[in-house]
């Protein structure tokens, strides 16, 4: 399982890189940071209409993202809670002595 969560992580973190990138290359009305990260090469690559593309890829990551981060969690609260459950012993207890007995010599 430890394996699965680690690969889970990884994709985990370069679907967050992912997400950062698409978010930064879309255009905001005003024309801020988006026209830095291709603005022209965006729209030569999708066409006119390369914003629905954009908002389309950021939807779809940011659902992924979130069910990813569920598994996640998910995983993480099962794997804590099923290696640290303990079965009571079968083995009876001990008795304690009856009162007025003396433990033998040299036993404490």
């Amino acid at each position: 399982m430890n394996i699965l969560i680690n690969v889970l992580i990884g994709f985990h973190l370069l679907l967050c890189l992912l997400l950062v990138v698409l978010v930064l290359m879309q255009r905001p009305k005003n024309e801020g940071l988006g026209a830095a990260f291709g603005g022209g090469m965006t729209s030569d690559l999708f066409g006119a209409r390369t914003t629905d593309v954009l908002q389309k890829a950021t939807q779809t990551l940011g659902i992924v993202f979130f069910l990813l981060t569920l598994l996640l969690a998910w995983l993480y609260a099962h794997q804590s809670t099923g290696s640290n459950i303990r079965l009571p012993s079968t083995t009876p207890a001990m008795a304690p002595p009856a009162p007025g007995a003396t433990p033998a010599p040299g036993v404490l």
